[in-house]
């Protein structure tokens, strides 16, 4: 997926393609991860599905569910549901800042090897 090493550096066009396309991919999970929260909690907890949908982007978002729950079984999915959420930010953080860590540390080797030519 990355150039390697040895190769000259991304133009700086087809890095801005790689990183909206990053974004893209980050937004699909975050969308995917949102809608299965809001179901959740409109299912178990019979929250409206705006309620639903607030209480899902906060769990998800790492702030915290708004509306009390009242059922066991909504109770347990807010559980899993942000252990989830901790999963979906980290694997996005990943996402998002894999392609300027591999630009910055590429250059870095391509500085490195130029001077070891001189």
């Amino acid at each position: 997926m990355y150039e390697h090493r040895r190769q000259p550096l991304l133009p700086r066009v087809s890095f801005l393609v790689r990183l909206l396309r990053n974004f893209g991919i980050a937004f699909a999970i975050i969308a995917v991860a949102l809608g299965a929260g809001a179901a959740g909690y409109h299912g178990f907890e019979r929250l409206p599905w705006i309620d639903a949908f607030l209480n899902a982007a906060m769990i998800l978002s790492g702030m915290g569910p708004v509306n009390s729950l009242q059922t066991t079984g909504g109770k347990l999915f807010a559980t899993v549901y942000a252990l989830f959420s901790g999963i979906v930010f980290l694997a996005v953080a990943g996402i998002l800042f894999a392609p300027l860590l591999h630009r910055l540390i590429h250059r870095f080797h391509l500085e490195v090897m130029d001077d070891e030519r001189a």
